[in-house]
């Protein structure tokens, strides 16, 4: 958007300020900004108006609504007629009617009295008069749910501050940073359906990413309904928050059906309103799909188009805007042309690629005629004037024209037809600074077209310092939009300078709410608060994400952000940019300042901004962030822990699916990066497993990785490779392990050549330290701890079965003794901790071990054991305990033989069936009990024993299923003496019922046996053959990843073992002995050994990580040739292929035929010239008599503007207007006089134009003391002396003669749509003097700047009072005067003789005629313009000029301004400085 503030006023130190010369500045009215529009038209502007937030509610509050009855009637009013005068015409019912369109009775009581003062004839302005409304409230639309609204009648003469004012403070609405105006028609307005929804979709996304205003025409017809359409259509799509998008209706309250139900004095909380569109007639019906109407009342009934002057003028408020297409191409507005709308947007659409001169009257009539088919009639000939010139006026404007065609920018991207009209219109605006490319770049980030920024921001033209993206960095990353956060990267921003403390607390503070880590830290919050029993929540900082990280990294992390001593106020402010950006006149860089103080910067700013958009599931985001991370490795597994943690707390499952799938997808990412490492250099990839790494909590990525259970990571090569080296120790890895075991009964093999060892320096004979690297090493340590254990569990059973006397025997105490080594070693692993996590986290660390809970349990069983055991009286019932702790000790060996790669798998399968069982047992129980139960009850009366009711009820109903199916149940095979009929035999079940005679069962056999059947039918078959499948799937699931879960858990035995004390049990209390001495004695720190976690020095490690991530970069640049070569991806390349070859041969088409027309209009042109010289030779040849008329041949004629008409899309050529523009603009500067519409093959005065009919305007100047009369038909006109010298003033033409009549000279570039003198002092020529200063730009060093292999250019500037539009220090000359007032005013008086010999010495660029607005028929502008040059940057004239350089009136200002194409001067100025750099060869 082509948004302007107020220009800077920074000048250099040697210039002063000047009084400007306030009568000649053409454009005296100041334009803040510039805004937006779209036909149907959608005007866009900057507010500079406060931020507040407030909401508007309805209906309004007790408050409120009393403030709102008092202040409206006190500051709004309405109109009314006071006077009836009789119309010629009638109301629809044919009932008289006043002049003003209302009925007698709708009148005062006054106003149909006689009048005494009032004239005969209704005049507006006397006739009508003001009083305070009588209509405003919340509007309820009846029948349509509970609409509402906000409503107010006012007069048109309301000043928009009090409207503007109404709407912020009064109904609450937000300061708007964006003004979309929409126009079109009301009335006969069609509409393709798939182009209105193109329309409508791309309306509603621009106003609701930027927080804007929409404002219509209110009325339920046309295009305003479309608009109301599809903001209903947004707000039932959207939630509550999402949908508020403010739509304000600006009607003319006359033309407002149903409007008395409105009209209510003290408001209408609510009023009823009923659209009824059957029976409004010629009135319209309120759109109900608006939030707030303005009713434009101007006394009136029945007339349309009232309203469009306060609504101008609201707008122009808000935004500096007018109207129409006209006014805002005249206002540097950039416009949208939406083809196929209809009406006039169809007109400008097509003619819009064709040269001005090609759109002439007969152009548009015949346009009009097609597009405006039933209208055509109502357009007169002065219609048909004024319409074609306000298109050639707009047609000329091309950069800031845009034409939306569907299909050419997408189906639904009306908002990137935006775009590039903004960003064309910032091309070609005039500016000094970049403030305007700020907002381009924050609207292309909240409308995500990261293709138009490249393309049209971040180009060779404009330079970008990495700190002026800091704000959209943040509003990217915030609001999502992963492919801006990779352009402003690529574009130089330093994640190092932007993410500080300060901006990760911002950052975490606008976390979505809806994010399971926004959660956890809530949560955090509220419990520090309830912990400092404060009643406030506390600010969110980096101390709590810590504390959330390191919930879900684990405890072996340490925290990644230390708890500060003293908590600061963060010192960063930045607005909130989650969907509504703030579009304000201000900079983007102003809002993201920092304290002076010191700016704390974060460790690791990739590692901080990683996180954070990970634990919010961002996979696009996190990518790219990752992409620049050095310790990547560690920072893609840490990533995979923390999505994998969150995903066990997150409720909704596909975002469960998607934290899984990404925390994969960045596992993946550390194989392929440590793949790449280890086949490069296998030594440094392992370095990087074990090395600690600091940005992450001083944890290792193999740590990270177990961490994470990331089983494919484990299981790599070089992770397998490593561990084996590890498992080997120093001893090389291909030693059989039958040589070990041998080595391990004979000792002195070692000093053979049956072992092997990597180091050299243990491999000479006889050297101790083999000893020492043998039995030290894990594999050894194991081996022995397996012959140690079941020489153990041999003692045991031994003990146990054969040994096990009521006096313990020495094999029995050497049990004892070897089970105390036991627990010495589990009171070890339990409380050494070299990574000094504290012996609560060891604890727990400890107690998630399966194997470690085991073990705990055997020795609680063993020592209870053993307590009974050594009490005679529990003698038998210790050696049962004991035996109890023999079978958990045997199942101990399990974990020994997960080292197995063949056993260890099946161990694995055999617990997950564990798993099966116990869920099974839950479905087998219901069926047991079931039938247990009710045989018991069928077969056996009032059995009171519990102990043969558990048998009959579960275990006889068990063994059933194993077929051992009781005798007595179906009666055949009964015999009564092996039960007992009362119950009373202890070893016999009771008998079932019986017959007293014969004693034989008298229950249901049948039912019995039915009952049996069915048990065993789904006991047998289905419940086993469940079991049995669950077990074949588990197997199935676990074999299909046996190797990898094998290698993963074989890691948790090689660590182990490779941290335990090399003596077996019970030697082992030797070592344990050691470790006491040196821990409790000597207070010696406990190590870790090296090979698991290694801290490297700084140089070593920084070494190391250039190495991965320069490997990291391979790795990704393979990935993407893979992407490139899938399939998929192929064929997506080829469609954009083909799409673009097709694009680019309809473009050649256009340009060859184009070309084709081009040289046949330069051969028509050619064989023209060539006619007129043989005609001109042949009139030669005839005046000298060498031949009669009759003979000669005729000669033909063609020209080159009756070709036919070329559509060519672009941008045509343009050659310089033939005759002046500026003079000819609609509105006549510094008045409200309009011009009459004056198209370009009407302006010579030898063409027709029976219309002309100019209006007059001539200025009365007070403050000049020469000016012509302010009338043209005072008789002192004939008194002038046209041609010549008039006294003092000179009024001859550097032109030549120019004509005169009626007492008034003639323009003798032609027409300009006014007569008078307008602003002008003098009729006819005003000569002017306009110096043009110059120098080279320079560098520091004294060197010219070049651009484009050009030099730069300097050139002095001024910029006047109320205007922020610059000049060339010239003006008017006053009569007698040599040098313009302005240019005295700048310089001081000693200096102006000295400048006077600069023009002197200077060159002469232009003589003649300048296209000023100014300009009448009567009266123009001619000037000299006269180029001083500096070439040497210590020209002595040059300083002089600078010191004498002063300035009466604070508001003006003088600078050096880089002299280009864009430099913001008026147009006629920019055409003579392109003059002085051609004539200097600079560059503009």
């Amino acid at each position: 958007m082509a948004v302007r503030g107020r220009c800077t006023k920074v000048l250099p130190s040697e210039l002063n300020k000047v009084c400007p010369e306030r009568g000649d500045d053409p454009t005296m009215h100041p334009r803040k900004m510039s805004d937006f529009e779209v036909v149907p038209n959608l005007q866009q502007s900057s507010s500079s108006v406060s931020k507040s937030r407030r909401k508007a509610h309805f209906p309004t509050g007790s408050n409120e609504k009393e403030n709102l009855i008092s202040w409206i009637p006190e500051n709004i009013r309405k109109k009314e007629c006071t006077y009836f005068v009789e119309s010629s015409q009638t109301s629809d019912s044919g009932r008289i009617v006043c002049e003003c369109g209302y009925l007698r009775e709708q009148h005062l009581e006054d106003a149909a009295k006689p009048p005494i003062f009032l004239g005969k004839e209704w005049d507006s302005s006397r006739h009508i008069q003001e009083m305070p409304t009588d209509a405003f409230g919340d509007i309820h639309f009846t029948g349509l749910g509970q609409k509402m609204g906000k409503y107010v009648r006012v007069s048109s003469d309301t000043p928009p501050r009090v409207i503007y004012h109404l709407m912020t403070q009064h109904w609450g609405l937000d300061a708007p940073n964006l003004l979309i105006s929409v126009t079109g028609g009301a009335k006969n307005f069609i509409m393709k359906p798939r182009l209105k929804n193109i329309f409508r979709q791309g309306l509603v996304k621009v106003a609701q990413t930027t927080g804007a205003w929409i404002i219509t025409g209110g009325s339920h017809t046309g295009v305003m309904k479309q608009v109301g359409e599809a903001v209903r259509d947004f707000i039932l799509s959207c939630s509550h928050k999402e949908g508020e998008i403010v739509t304000i209706g600006i009607a003319t309250w006359g033309t407002v059906y149903n409007r008395e139900s409105l009209i209510c004095p003290m408001g209408g909380f609510p009023a009823e309103y009923i659209l009824d569109e059957e029976n409004q007639g010629s009135l319209s019906c309120l759109d109900s799909n608006h939030s707030h109407f303005i009713l434009v009342d101007d006394g009136t009934h029945g007339r349309y188009g009232v309203e469009i002057p306060l609504r101008t003028r609201l707008e122009k408020f808000i935004s500096e805007q007018t109207k129409t297409i006209y006014n805002a191409i005249t206002n540097g507005t950039p416009c949208v042309i939406v083809e196929g709308s209809g009406r006039v947007a169809d007109v400008i659409a097509q003619v819009a690629s064709l040269p001005v001169p090609k759109i002439t009257i007969a152009l548009i009539q015949k346009k009009l005629s097609v597009l405006f088919h039933d209208t055509y009639e109502l357009f007169t000939e002065g219609k048909l004037v004024e319409w074609t010139k306000k298109i050639q006026d707009i047609v000329r404007s091309r950069q800031l024209l845009t034409v939306f065609r569907e299909g050419k920018y997408g189906q639904q991207d009306v908002d990137v037809a935006i775009l590039q009209a903004l960003f064309k219109a910032s091309r070609n605006q005039d500016h000094f600074g970049r403030e305007n490319w700020d907002h381009q770049l924050k609207l292309a980030v909240a409308w995500n077209r990261v293709d138009i920024a490249r393309s049209e921001i971040f180009t060779d033209d404009h330079e970008w310092k990495p700190t002026d993206l800091h704000p959209v960095m943040a509003a990217a990353l915030i609001s999502n939009k992963p492919e801006f956060v990779k352009l402003f990267l690529e574009q130089g921003v330093r994640l190092k300078e932007f993410v500080t403390w300060d901006t990760l607390v911002y950052l975490y503070d606008n976390m979505a709410p809806s994010c399971m880590f926004h959660s956890k830290l809530q949560k955090v919050l509220l419990d520090e608060r309830e912990h400092t029993a404060g009643s406030k929540m506390p600010r969110i900082q980096l101390h709590h994400v810590s504390q959330v990280l390191r919930e879900l990294l684990g405890c072996s992390t340490q925290p990644l952000y230390p708890k500060p001593k003293h908590i600061d106020q963060p010192r960063l402010s930045i607005p909130v940019p989650h969907i509504k950006l703030n579009v304000q006149g201000s900079s983007l860089r102003s809002l993201y300042k920092r304290s002076a103080g010191r700016v704390t910067f974060t460790v690791d700013p990739v590692r901080d901004l990683l996180i954070w958009a990970v634990v919010q599931n961002r996979k696009e985001l996190g990518e790219i962030i990752w992409a620049q991370s050095q310790d990547c490795m560690a920072a893609a597994l840490a990533c995979s822990k923390i999505l994998k943690e969150l995903a066990k707390e997150e409720e909704d499952t596909d975002t469960t699916d998607d934290m899984l799938a990404l925390a994969e997808q960045y596992e993946h990412k550390a194989i392929g990066v440590f793949t790449d490492c280890y086949r490069k250099d296998e030594e440094r990839a392992q370095k990087l497993l074990t090395r600690v790494s600091e940005a992450w909590g001083k944890t290792t990525c193999l740590q990270l990785a177990l961490e994470a259970k990331n089983m494919n990571f484990v299981s790599h090569g070089g992770v397998q490779a490593f561990l084996t080296k590890v498992w080997w120790g120093k001893m090389c890895v291909d030693n059989g392990l039958w040589r070990v075991i041998a080595c391990m009964l004979f000792f002195p093999l070692l000093y053979t050549s049956l072992i092997t060892f990597r180091e050299k320096r243990v491999q000479p004979m006889g050297c101790l330290t083999r000893l020492q690297a043998f039995f030290t090493a894990p594999v050894v340590i194991f081996h022995m701890n397996i012959l140690s254990y079941f020489t153990f569990l041999l003692l045991f059973a031994y003990v146990l079965m054969v040994d096990f006397q009521p006096l313990p025997s020495w094999r029995e105490y050497l049990i004892y003794f070897w089970l105390f080594s036991l627990v010495c070693e589990e009171t070890r692993q339990l409380l050494y901790d070299p990574d000094e996590f504290g012996v609560v986290k060891k604890a727990s660390l400890y107690f998630k071990d399966f194997w470690n809970k085991l073990d705990i349990c055997a020795i609680l069983v063993f020592i209870t054991g053993l307590t009974c055991r050594l009490i005679p009286s529990t003698l038998y019932p210790g050696r049962i305990i004991l035996s109890l702790a023999f079978i958990i000790f045997c199942l101990r060996l399990m974990h020994i033989f997960t080292v197995s790669k063949t056993l260890g798998p099946k161990i694995i399968i055999v617990k997950r069936m564990m798993k099966d069982v116990f869920f099974f047992l839950f479905l087998l129980a219901v069926w047991v009990v079931s039938f247990g139960v009710a045989k018991q009850a069928i077969l056996i009366h009032n059995e009171e024993r519990v102990e043969w009711l558990f048998r009959g009820v579960v275990y006889h109903s068990y063994l059933t299923i194993f077929g051992q199916i009781p005798s007595y149940i179906d009666g055949v095979n009964f015999n009564i003496d092996q039960c007992s009929p009362n119950g009373t035999d202890p070893y016999k079940p009771k008998c079932p019922e019986t017959n007293e005679d014969n004693k034989k069962p008298i229950f249901p056999e049948w039912l019995t046996v039915i009952l049996l059947c069915l048990y065993l039918l789904f006991t047998n078959i289905l419940l086993l053959n469940l079991l049995i499948a669950m077990f074949n799937y588990t197997f199935q699931q676990v074999q299909e990843h046996t190797d990898q879960i094998w290698k993963f858990q074989r890691h948790d035995l090689i660590e182990e073992y490779h941290g335990r004390p090399p003596a077996p049990p019970p030697f082992i209390l030797l070592n344990h002995l050691q470790i006491l001495v040196r821990r409790g004695l000597l207070r010696r720190p406990a190590t870790h050994h090296k090979q698991l976690k290694e801290k490297l020095e700084k140089n070593e490690e920084a070494a190391l990580l250039s190495w991965e991530r320069y490997l990291k970069e391979n790795y990704l640049q393979h990935q993407q040739c893979q992407e490139k070569q899938n399939t998929e991806q192929k064929i997506r390349d080829i469609a954009q292929r083909v799409d673009l070859l097709a694009e680019l041969l309809d473009l050649d088409r256009v340009k060859s035929t184009g070309l084709v027309e081009q040289r046949l209009v330069s051969l028509e042109d050619q064989v023209h010239q060539s006619a007129q010289a043989l005609r001109w030779i042949m009139k030669a040849l005839q005046g000298n008599d060498f031949s009669s008329g009759e003979d000669m041949p005729p000669v033909g004629f063609s020209k080159a503007s009756e070709m036919k008409e070329v559509d060519l899309e672009g941008k045509p050529e343009e050659s310089q207007p033939l005759y002046h523009v500026l003079a000819r603009n609609l509105l006549y500067p510094g008045s409200h006089t309009p011009r009459f519409p004056v198209p370009d093959e009407k302006v010579p005065w030898e063409v027709d134009f029976p219309l002309y009919n100019p209006p007059a305007y001539s200025a009365d100047h007070k403050d000049m003391a020469v000016q012509d009369p302010f009338s043209p038909s005072l008789d002192s006109l004939l008194k002038i002396n046209y041609n010549t010298m008039d006294g003092l003033i000179d009024r001859q033409s550097f032109h030549g003669l120019y004509a005169v009549q009626d007492g008034l000279p003639l323009n003798p570039m032609g027409r300009t749509g006014l007569q008078g003198r307008g602003r002008l002092r003098c009729f006819g020529p005003n000569h002017a003097l306009h110096p043009i200063v110059t120098r080279w730009r320079r560098n520091l060093d004294g060197s010219i700047i070049r651009k484009s292999l050009k030099k730069m250019l300097e050139v002095l500037v001024a910029q006047y009072p109320l205007s922020d539009v610059w000049a060339l220090p010239g003006g008017s000359l006053e009569p007698g005067e040599t040098l313009p007032l302005k240019l005295k005013w700048i310089l001081r008086r000693e200096f102006w003789p000295q400048f006077q010999n600069l023009l002197k010495q200077g060159t002469e660029i232009h003589k003649g005629y300048l296209d000023d607005p100014r300009n009448t028929d009567n009266a123009w502008v001619e000037t000299v313009a006269i180029s001083v040059h500096f070439n040497n940057q210590n020209d002595v004239e040059m300083k002089r000029l600078n010191s004498f350089l002063q300035g009466c009136d604070p508001e003006l200002c003088i600078r050096w301004q880089v002299l280009d194409k864009r430099i913001p001067l008026h147009a006629n100025h920019k055409e003579l400085l392109h003059k002085v750099s051609t004539l200097l060869g600079a560059y503009y």
